[in-house]
C-alpha cells in the first residue's frame, strides 16, 4: 500500500495525496459479497426495513456513481481545473479509487492514469453490486475497514476524504476467510460467545465507526490540498485571503460547532422538544439521525440469526438526508435494471428522506400578527431541530425558502411571497422572500465584490470558487462556529446568547398595506425545500454546450445505451430534470393563523 504519492506529470496535479493510495494489497470486496448474510432478496420480507444492504442500496451512498447531477457537475470542475475529478471521485468510488482506475496507479514510477473522468472505471450503471463494479459507490467494505490512524500512526483529519484502509490481515480471522482485513463494527463479542453467534469474516469491535468523527472525511470538503498547496484559498469580505482552503461543504464542521456535538442529550431526547432539553447524558452523532436505532423485535443484522438478535441497539443503514428528487431519477432510470427489488429500495429511501425533511428537520409558527388601519404585519419563525446548519450538504442549487399567503374573507390572494411556478420550476423572487442559501462565488479585487453571476445569469464553479458571498441558512442548536471564517453565517446577523452560541431559529417580518379587504383574514405559511434549483440544473447544461465538452459515450470512447451515452452529462441531467417534476420543492412544515 501506497501511503503519499505527491508529484507532477504532464502538467497535472495529484489533487489526492494524503490517505490511503492505491493500490491495495486487499482489494475492497464487492456488496454482493455481503447479500449472503446482510441482505433479503424477497421484496416482501421485513428484513428490507433492517438488513443492513437492504437499508443501503436505495440510498444516495450506494448510488453516489449513478447519480447524473454528480457526473454534471464533475464535467464543470474538470474542464475549470483539468484532473481535479480524482478529488471527486475519491469519495464517490472507493472501490474504483483505491483499485487505481481513477488517476493513480500506485506506483511513483509509472504515469498518471488520466480517468479522472470516470471513463477508466470498471462496471456500468446498471451492473448489481459486485467486486468489478466501480459504481457500486460508497459500499460496505469501504465504511468497515476504515481506520482512525494511518500505518504509521497518521492522524485522521476529517476532511477531504482523506481516509485510511485497513490492508492487513486480521487477527480475528473468519472460518471462511481467514486471511483478510478486518471488518470494523460497532459490536464485539464477549468471551465464550459460542462459535456459531461470531461473524464467518475477520472482525474487529471498533468505537471509531461509532463516532462522528467517522462521518467528518467525506462531509467536510474543502478545496483540494494538492502536494503544492491548497488549490483556492478563502478570501473574507475585506479581500483578506485567509489561508485557509475554501470551504465548499462543511456538515461535520457546523455539527462540530453545535451543542450536538458538546452536550450530551437523554436516550428520551426528541427533536421536538429541542427548546426543552431534558437531562444530558450523552452526545448526538451523525449516526443518531442518518443511522437510527430500532427497538423493533424483528430487527437483526444478519439473515442467519435469531430474529430480535439485537433488538433495541441496531442502527439502520438509512443514511437519509433531504434528497428525496435524485432517488426518483434512478428508480425510474435503473431500478428494475440492477436487481429485482432495486426500485422497492429507491421507493424506501424516498419515504426516508421525506420523513427526515417533515417531521425532523424544523418547526413552524406564525407570530405576533397585527391588522390596523389596513395594515398587516406578523412574523414567520423557523427553529431548525437537526444538528447542523438548515439546509447542510453540497451546496449547488440546493436551497430552502418561506412560501407565505393572505386570503381575505372570499379567498382572495391579498398578499403572498415566495411563490414557485411547478409548471417553469421558477421561484418569484418578491421583495420580501426568504431563501435560506449558501452563494458561492469568484472575489473580483478591483470591484471588492464576491461575483456569482454572469451576464446576469447564476453561475457555479466550486472548484473555482473562493469567497462566500451569503450564507443566511439556519444555524443549529448551541452553534458556536459565530466568528468562524468557515462556517460563519454571511449577509445576515443571527442574535447572539450570553455564551457567544447563535441562537438556532430565525424570524422574519412581513408587512403590507391590504387595502380594504374583507375579514377574516387567512395567514398561512410554508417552509419549502429544493434539491435543485432551475438556474443550476440550466448552468450545467449551458455549462457542457459552451465548453464543447463532449456525449459520454465519445468522451469514455464507448457505446453505452445507458446513462447519459450520447448526451452530455449536463443535457442528460437537464433531461432528467424535466421529466422528474423539475425538482419539485418539498413541504417541510407548515403553519395558519386567523385575522378577525
Amino acid at each position: 500500500m501506497v501511503l503519499s504519492n505527491p508529484h507532477l506529470n504532464n502538467g497535472v496535479l495529484d489533487f489526492t495525496p494524503d490517505g490511503t493510495q492505491p493500490k491495495l494489497n486487499f482489494p475492497l470486496e464487492g456488496v454482493a459479497d455481503c447479500n449472503v448474510c446482510h441482505a433479503n432478496q424477497n421484496p416482501l420480507s421485513i428484513d428490507n426495513t433492517f438488513l443492513p444492504v437492504s437499508t443501503w442500496e436505495g440510498s444516495m451512498k450506494a448510488n453516489a456513481m449513478r447519480d447524473p447531477l454528480f457526473w454534471a457537475a464533475v464535467d464543470v470542475a474538470n474542464n475549470d481545473v483539468p484532473g481535479v475529478g480524482d478529488y471527486c471521485l475519491r469519495c464517490h468510488t472507493p472501490s474504483g479509487w483505491l483499485a487505481g482506475n481513477v488517476v493513480k496507479t500506485g506506483n511513483n514510477n509509472n504515469p498518471i492514469i488520466n480517468g479522472a473522468n470516470g471513463c477508466l472505471l470498471n462496471g456500468s450503471f446498471t451492473q448489481a453490486d459486485t467486486i468489478n463494479n466501480d459504481y457500486s459507490g460508497v459500499t460496505c467494505h469501504f465504511c468497515h475497514r476504515q481506520n482512525q490512524l494511518g500505518p504509521l500512526g497518521q492522524i485522521q483529519k476529517k476532511r477531504d476524504g482523506i481516509i485510511w484502509v485497513d490492508d492487513e490481515s486480521c487477527e480475528n480471522g473468519g472460518v471462511t476467510n481467514p486471511a483478510a482485513p478486518c471488518r470494523k463494527g460497532p459490536y464485539d463479542y464477549p468471551l465464550g460467545t459460542p462459535s456459531e453467534d461470531v461473524a464467518p469474516h475477520p472482525w474487529q469491535f471498533s468505537e471509531f465507526i461509532k463516532s462522528a468523527d467517522f462521518c467528518g472525511s467525506c462531509h467536510n470538503v474543502n478545496s483540494p490540498e494538492t502536494s503544492n498547496g491548497f488549490a483556492k484559498t478563502l478570501i473574507d469580505s475585506n479581500g483578506v485571503d485567509t489561508q485557509l482552503a475554501m470551504p465548499i461543504e462543511q456538515t461535520f464542521n457546523e455539527w462540530e460547532n453545535s451543542l450536538f456535538a458538546d452536550l450530551i442529550f437523554s436516550d428520551s431526547f426528541l427533536l421536538s422538544d429541542i427548546m426543552t432539553i431534558p437531562r444530558l447524558t450523552k452526545s448526538q452523532t451523525c449516526q443518531t439521525c442518518h443511522m437510527p436505532k430500532t427497538a423493533a423485535s424483528e430487527a437483526r443484522a444478519c439473515t442467519d440469526k435469531p430474529q430480535g438478535s439485537r433488538a433495541g441497539n441496531l442502527r439502520i443503514h438509512q443514511f437519509a438526508g433531504g434528497n428525496s428528487w435524485v432517488p426518483e431519477i434512478l428508480r425510474d432510470l435503473y431500478g428494475s435494471s440492477i436487481q429485482p427489488d432495486r426500485t422497492n429500495s429507491y421507493n424506501q429511501t424516498i419515504n426516508y428522506a421525506l420523513d427526515m425533511l417533515q417531521n425532523k428537520s424544523a418547526q413552524i409558527s406564525i407570530e405576533d400578527v397585527s391588522f390596523a388601519a389596513q395594515n398587516l404585519s406578523f412574523k414567520v419563525k423557523i427553529i431548525n431541530l437537526t444538528g447542523h446548519k438548515l439546509p447542510t450538504g453540497y451546496p449547488e442549487g440546493r436551497r430552502m425558502w418561506l412560501r407565505v399567503e393572505v386570503l381575505d374573507a372570499n379567498d382572495n390572494v391579498v398578499f403572498s411571497s415566495g411563490q414557485y411556478n411547478n409548471l417553469t420550476g421558477e421561484l418569484t423572487v418578491d421583495n420580501q422572500i426568504k431563501i435560506y442559501e449558501t452563494k458561492q462565488g469568484i472575489y473580483n479585487q478591483l470591484t471588492h465584490i464576491c461575483e456569482t453571476e454572469n451576464a446576469g445569469s447564476e453561475v457555479f464553479h466550486f472548484v473555482l470558487n473562493n469567497c462566500i458571498a451569503k450564507d443566511n441558512r439556519i444555524p443549529p442548536l448551541g452553534f458556536n462556529g459565530k466568528d468562524n471564517v468557515l462556517i460563519k453565517p454571511v449577509g445576515i446577523i443571527y442574535p447572539t446568547k450570553p455564551n457567544n452560541q447563535l441562537v438556532n431559529y430565525d424570524i422574519t417580518n412581513y408587512q403590507k398595506n391590504l387595502g380594504n379587504v374583507s375579514l377574516p383574514l387567512s395567514v398561512s405559511a410554508e417552509l419549502l425545500y429544493q434539491t435543485s434549483s432551475k438556474e443550476y440544473i440550466e448552468f450545467l447544461k449551458n455549462n457542457s454546450q459552451s465548453q464543447n465538452v463532449p456525449t459520454e459515450n465519445d468522451m469514455c470512447n464507448r457505446s453505452w445505451s445507458q446513462g447519459p451515452s450520447n448526451k452530455t452529462r449536463g443535457e442528460f441531467m437537464y433531461n432528467q430534470w424535466l421529466q422528474h417534476g423539475k425538482s419539485a420543492p418539498v413541504v417541510m412544515v407548515s403553519s395558519m393563523n386567523i385575522v378577525q
